[in-house]
């Protein structure tokens, strides 16, 4: 018994110690990585970390070490979007390369088309964009616009067309294929490309891209007021699940994400004013009462419960718009 009793009291200073041990390395992380006493892993190294079939859970994205290559010797280049419920406008700098940065951005949710009754009604509301985009430097060739997929379902986008025609602009309407590839272009840094695939979750539809073999595809589906047709919960939750099937596996490892609930979902977890915030876990949000939070909800849990993606991240200064500004010369 007394030997036994010794042993007892051997394997409690054991435990003790070892319990020390790592009380310490927690407190002095850099002292134990010197000693030796503690290892890192490379969580950006997909083929390190995704090592297993089971869904990884998402980390934040500090780990991930994003860093778009900052423009050099760069062009200011502006453009107005005609969006479902008024004007935004994008100010970014751009290098021959397409390395990008935002200048600034201004968005006008609560212009509504209702007042507009002649083109002299929407242009009065224009030169307030185009005076914001030519305080930054802007010169007027490099300011552009753009008549979004939602806006062209607008009764009155026609109006609207021809006021901007009236002063010189070229009006680009872009169809949801092409707001998809626009979005990839934006969203999709050099070093995500072979790795890597966008979603949009936007009211009228949801575009879901990926580049693969230097091409970009692009495919459509609901959009967070699906309810409004109609639509059921597990329909579309089947419908954006059966998409995600047709991105490559290789191109899952991140999902860089954009759209009006995912502007929500990120507002609760964003520290400071990070460019990438980090979404959460779906069953982490709650969408109450709001029909279209909780319907953009159910969009994001088909992607985050079929990808297989390690992070799902949200970027705050990249828009289609900006993908588009990426394709002129």
């Amino acid at each position: 018994m007394k030997k036994q009793h010794i042993i007892t009291i051997a394997i409690i200073l054991v435990l003790g110690g070892l319990g020390g041990w790592k009380t310490w390395a927690y407190l002095n992380p850099e002292e134990a990585k010197e000693q030796g006493l503690v290892t890192t892993e490379k969580v950006s190294d997909t083929k390190e970390v995704n090592n297993s079939s089971t869904t990884t859970a998402p980390v934040t994205t500090k780990a991930l070490d994003i860093h778009p290559a900052v423009p050099v010797n760069g062009t200011y280049k502006g453009v107005i979007e005609v969006g479902a419920s008024g004007f935004n406008c994008f100010v970014a700098n751009i290098d021959k390369d397409k390395n990008w940065e935002l200048v600034s951005k201004t968005f006008g949710e609560s212009l509504a088309y209702e007042g507009f009754a002649t083109t002299a009604d929407v242009y009065e509301q224009m030169k307030k964009y185009i005076a914001i985009i030519a305080e930054k430097g802007v010169a007027g060739r490099n300011i552009h616009f753009v008549m979004s997929s939602g806006a062209l379902k607008n009764p009155k986008n026609q109006l609207i067309a021809q006021a901007i025609k009236e002063k010189g602009f070229v009006v680009n309407k872009v169809d949801a294929d092409q707001e998809g590839k626009y979005a990839l272009k934006a969203l999709l840094g050099k070093d995500f490309r072979d790795n890597s695939f966008t979603v949009d979750i936007g009211s009228g539809n949801t575009k879901i891209s990926w580049m693969e073999n230097g091409k970009i595809t692009s495919a459509e589906a609901s959009g967070a007021k699906y309810y409004q047709d109609g639509k059921k919960d597990p329909d579309v939750y089947a419908e954006i699940k059966t998409v995600i099937t047709r991105v490559p596996q290789n191109l899952r490892s991140h999902c860089f994400i954009i759209g009006g609930v995912p502007f929500k979902l990120a507002k609760e977890s964003r520290n400071g004013e990070e460019r990438f915030t980090a979404l959460k876990n779906p069953d982490e949000y709650s969408a109450g009462d709001d029909v279209k939070y909780k319907s953009g909800l159910n969009i994001y849990r088909a992607i985050y419960e079929n990808s297989g993606s390690e992070n799902y991240i949200f970027d705050w200064d990249a828009n289609f718009t900006i993908g588009f500004l990426l394709t002129l010369n």
